[in-house]
């Protein structure tokens, strides 16, 4: 259940950080979150840097209640994304994990199982804001952006998806606040919220803007001998 709650975290965080891949003009720091952010939609290709992954709980009735949110998990590792539709997600403490988007299907490798998982990458995607962030579409055709609170020295944004009226049921996203922190145009934290009060914080670091990354960056082959899954 662990490994699978980080699953799906991730696969939001890269869903929405492929959006956020940095662009050669960086907004000033003096321009509001919400507009760093637009710059970026507009003239993102790639990005590479380190990441460190959090999962968050209030306090139990039976714990001191003054200590704010708890770090119950905590991951690290790297990250390096191509738009549209290609990331790698590599988790490398305290297991070693990939998360692998090639543009056609999304691959989970775990070292600790020897199991690498195949799925088509649109449908294992469906739940997530993958699905818009992929493409080229303007931001604000599919999300209202809200500036937020100046804290931890980033402005923050928060991103609500709007209402599709083709849609029924609203929108399919596992988390009920998405909320980015950015500083002299660089994303530097993704705050994700569920219904449950549970919340995921991503901090960003050593982002490297628009390098060049080999064609084979987001190619995968399995080990001889691992479990393979294909799932339809």
């Amino acid at each position: 259940m662990q490994r699978l709650f980080l699953v799906r975290a991730i696969t939001v965080v890269v869903s929405i950080f492929i959006l956020f891949s940095p662009s050669i003009g960086i907004a000033a720091d003096a321009d509001s979150g919400a507009e760093q952010l637009r710059q970026f939609v507009r003239n993102s290709k790639t990005a590479e840097g380190d990441f460190v992954q959090q999962q968050l709980r209030a306090p139990k009735a039976n714990e001191p209640q003054d200590k704010g949110l708890k770090v119950v998990r905590q991951t690290q590792g790297h990250f390096a994304f191509q738009r549209p539709g290609r990331f790698v997600w590599d988790t490398q403490k305290p297991f070693e994990q990939k998360l692998i988007a090639d543009g056609k299907q999304l691959i989970l490798w775990d070292k600790d199982l020897n199991q690498a998982t195949f799925r088509p990458a649109g449908q294992a995607l469906a739940s997530t804001p993958a699905a818009i962030l992929f493409g080229e579409s303007s931001l604000d055709q599919h999300f209202d952006l809200i500036d937020g609170e100046d804290r931890l020295g980033m402005k923050w944004v928060a991103l609500t998806p709007k209402k599709d009226p083709n849609t029924k049921g609203g929108n399919d996203l596992p988390y009920t606040k998405i909320s980015i922190g950015m500083a002299n145009g660089l994303p530097k934290a993704l705050e994700l919220m569920d219904g449950l009060g549970s919340v995921v914080l991503v901090t960003l670091d050593k982002i490297q803007l628009n390098v060049t990354l080999p064609a084979n960056r987001f190619n995968f082959t399995p080990p001889v001998g691992a479990e393979v899954l294909r799932l339809n």
